[in-house]
Formats: structure tokens, sequence, C-alpha cells
């Protein structure tokens, strides 16, 4: 996330013609059904932003995503990969453990998860790589999410690799076992995938998705990555793509708050998440991300929250 992985807007009609802590349920083979989840990433810019600085809507069920842990280690350079040993790049001077455990204190719909991955690290790319095979590679995540995630007061992971080092069955494999292994140590509750619409990519989370779909909770699909010019019409379209990409899926519309003039413009991914609510698919609503929105006063996690949790009683 907050990468250039723009999908080029002149693509889209060829690309549409061809086309509370609760546990999360299942949605239904025809996709997600409406619920109240905002998710927010938050960390990665490291401009300072707390949790406490963005405004939590009581009736909503929220989830803060810290961006990012990553199998990577910066005491080379360029920085290089450790084989399933994560570390913290988020900005853990101001999201430390206190203030995790006091911001659920204070708010108890909130849960915190760590987002693996991402798309740079130091601003070279990072790449899902296996150096010692997927035994090893599992080992040593576990191990090192178990500590991190306890450490912090953690409740589930998001997965967010973008570039690749290894064939997808190995990925899947290597993300499967990790999420099922963190489940039944009960490490974490919760597990989310964040694809976006590039070819390549979409093959990597799909061949996840058909493997180990039952233990991974909701896909945040990155859907501001397509083009300035998508329409909300566009965007519905877009997402019913996705709700056949993953059968059965609880899949979250999307948005960034980042000053860009490149990706999916706010107010058009608002007026598609209120045609989903209307067709009851919107399961809810991720933001890329609280960093950014701190410039804006956070008036999208309000206004996201309130679509969510006005129009239906939970």
């Amino acid at each position: 996330m907050g990468s250039t992985k723009l999908i080029a807007a002149t693509l889209l009609p060829a690309f549409l013609a061809l086309h509370l802590h609760a546990p999360a349920a299942m949605a239904t083979a025809a996709g997600s059904s409406n619920s109240n989840l905002f998710r927010d990433y938050i960390g990665a810019l490291y401009n300072g932003v707390r949790f406490a600085d963005v405004p939590v809507d009581p009736r909503a069920r929220f989830d803060f995503i810290l961006a990012f842990v990553i199998d990577y280690t910066t005491a080379t350079e360029p920085p290089s990969p450790t084989n399933g040993r994560f570390n913290v790049f988020w900005q853990d001077t101001v999201l430390t453990p206190d203030a995790v455990a006091e911001v659920k204190r204070r708010n108890p719909n909130v849960r915190v998860a760590v987002s693996l991955g991402g798309a740079t690290v130091n601003g070279r790319p990072v790449f899902f790589n296996v150096t010692s095979g997927v035994d090893s590679w599992v080992r040593n995540a576990v191990d090192s999410l178990t500590g991190i995630i306890r450490r912090y007061g953690l409740d589930g992971i998001d997965i967010d690799y973008e570039q690749f080092q290894v064939d997808p069955a190995t990925f899947a494999e290597c993300a499967g076992r990790l999420v099922a292994a963190l489940k039944s140590n009960g490490v974490i509750s919760f597990a989310s995938i964040a694809p976006y619409g590039n070819a390549d990519v979409q093959r990597y989370y799909r061949t996840l998705w058909a493997a180990h779909g039952a233990a991974i909770d909701y896909v945040n699909f990155q859907f501001y990555a397509y083009g300035a010019s998508t329409t909300a019409a566009q965007y519905v379209s877009l997402f019913d793509e996705q709700i056949a990409n993953y059968p059965g899926a609880n899949i979250l519309a999307s948005f960034t708050t980042a000053a860009t003039n490149t990706s999916v413009p706010v107010d058009i991914a608002l007026s598609a998440c209120r045609t989903l609510q209307g067709q009851g698919k919107l399961y809810g609503i991720f933001v890329w991300a609280a960093d950014h929105s701190r410039n804006q006063g956070f008036k999208y996690e309000t206004q996201s929250q309130a679509l969510l949790t006005d129009a239906t009683t939970y």
C-alpha cells in the first residue's frame, strides 16, 4: 500500500467488458453482506499520528492496522530479506504497547492488527522471499510474529505483500500455514489479505484464497489503485468482479486519503459504497491511511463510519 500501482483508467472499459469483536461470519457465495466494519491503516508515514487522533464511532466495529512489520533487515544496504523473521517498521515510538492498550480500553469496539509486507522498505521494493525453505520461513514467521503480537497486545494480522520472488503456490503455503498456526495457537483471532487489481498480484492472492480462504476473515481490496477517472458505476462493477475472484469472502470497499490525483476520488468511492450498501454487499470500508487523513481532520473516517452505522442497526 501507498506505492505507485495505478491501474490505468484507460483500460477500465475493456477491463469491465471482460468481465463489536464477534468473529466474522463467512459471507455467502454471492459475496459480502452489509456490516459495520471500519478499518484504518496507521503508522507508515512517521508523521506522529496517534490512535487517539482518529475518531472512533462506538457503533462501528473498528480495526486499526499498524503498517508494517516486514521480514527484512536494514542492517544491510540495501535492506535484505530475513526469511520470515519480522521486524517492526511502523512508528513504534508513538504507537506503543501502552498506546494500543489505551485505545482498546477507551473503545471496547476497537481491535488492533498489524500488516505484513507493504510495498517498500527505505525506498526499496519489498519482495516476498523464502530463502531457506517453506518450513523454515513458517517457523521463523510464527515465532517472530508471536513475540511482536504479544508484546504490543495485538489481535490480528493483515497480509499485504505486493511483489514476489517465489511462485504463487509457495506464497500460498507460507501465508496459509502462518495464519493457521497463529490462530490455532490463540495468538490472533482474525486475518485479512490486501490484494489489488494487478493480474500478477491477483494470481498470488487468488491461489492463497483457493487453498486457505476458510482461514481468512476479510479481503481488504485496494480499489483506490484504479484510476482517477473511475466512475462509481465502474467501482461497483470492479467490486462485483472481486466477489467472483474471492468467492465467499467478506470484501471491504476502500479509498485513500493521500493527496493524489491518480487514484479513485474519495467522493466516487463513497458514492459506490452507498450503492453497494443498497445492494446488500457493503461488508465494510477501509482507508489508506490515518497518517494522510490527519491533514483533512479525519473527516472521511467520520463519514465512512456514519455510512456504515446509520443505515442499518446491527
